[in-house]
């Protein structure tokens, strides 16, 4: 394992530092941008095809667009049971429940990482963003720990997934700072509860029912020194930071390094409000001191920047899927 991070450039925490630091000396509050919502369309569409680099931001909004929802009918079909013995109300909250035993809590956490990062999401936001960009010079900065970028088509050397990987287990060990796959544990561990795999190798619910638990022998162990194991998901400074991750943080920092001063499109699809120091910030700071810099923010009900970059920003509210289909037409 390679050990020297610190002869790295960490993208990750040298651009929160600087969009900290910049949205501090932004005065004016936050605006809706000054062009009319089909305008603002088309001029991105321009934006995109002529800008020197595209840099993609993404949150939670994004995937949500895409069907990957946590709530109502996706999740009654996949949790019926957990839902009925635990009145758990929704898909996120459900991995916090004190489930009485590691065995019906790795059982739980099987079918949530099953369909949210090994199933491709319900419609085709991504690949239709990818079609947008696959020309282009991109790299992509996410929230997400889905990994539907990758599902979809993207060059993985041009992805930073900042919050961790549903993907991955790391140990409850603070010393132990390996990661690995999870995959295989999480086929083997569906297959026990009793789902059953379709013409298409995928799992579906039977109509019996599956399990709530899985043997105490599935319950997954860290392959190094069998400790116990949990998601590679960023919650507090427990967080493994992996060789993969600080290398897309290297490549995140020299993308922007090698763009600086060119012009760049810094295009923001679903970020909401609670993480805005990962994304949002940057993005605005670095449009900010680059007069040949764009901002582009895609949200839901949350399509705003700041007036003192208004002029060369394009807010766009509504659904990211759908001004995705738009720019494509």
């Amino acid at each position: 394992m390679n050990r020297n991070y610190f002869k790295q450039p960490d993208g990750y925490r040298e651009t929160i530092e600087r969009g900290i630091a910049g949205v501090r000396r932004f005065r004016g509050g936050l605006t809706e941008g000054n062009l009319p919502r089909e305008k603002a369309i088309q001029k991105l569409k321009t934006e995109i095809a002529k800008a020197d680099a595209v840099v993609i931001g993404a949150g939670a909004g994004l995937s949500t667009s895409a069907g990957f929802i946590y709530t109502g009918e996706r999740f009654e079909k996949w949790f019926p049971d957990f839902i009925s013995q635990y009145g758990i109300r929704d898909m996120y909250s459900g991995g916090f429940y004190p489930y009485p035993s590691k065995e019906i809590f790795w059982a739980y956490w099987a079918r949530y990482i099953y369909i949210n990062r090994y199933l491709d999401p319900p419609k085709p936001v991504y690949k239709n963003l990818l079609s947008l960009v696959k020309d282009r010079d991109y790299f992509v900065i996410t929230t997400n720990v889905d990994h539907c970028f990758q599902k979809a088509g993207f060059d993985r050397k041009r992805l930073f997934y900042t919050q961790g990987d549903y993907g991955l287990f790391q140990s409850t060990d603070p010393s132990n700072r390996i990661t690995f796959d999870n995959e295989e544990w999480v086929i083997k561990a569906m297959d026990a509860q009793g789902f059953v795999k379709n013409l298409e190798g995928l799992f579906e619910m039977p109509e019996a029912g599956v399990s709530m638990e899985i043997p105490p022998e599935l319950i997954p162990k860290h392959p190094d020194d069998g400790s116990e194991v949990t998601m590679n998901l960023r919650a507090d400074d427990s967080f493994v930071e992996n060789d993969g991750w600080h290398a897309a943080s290297a490549a995140y920092s020299d993308f922007l390094r090698r763009h600086e001063g060119q012009h760049i499109l810094f295009l923001e699809i679903g970020v909401g409000a609670n993480t805005p120091v990962i994304i949002k910030y940057p993005f605005w700071q670095m449009t900010n001191d680059n007069p040949k810099a764009v901002y582009a923010c895609l949200n839901y009900n949350e399509a705003l920047c700041p007036r003192q970059i208004e002029e060369c920003s394009l807010c766009i509210d509504g659904d990211s899927g759908e001004v995705i289909e738009q720019l494509m037409n």
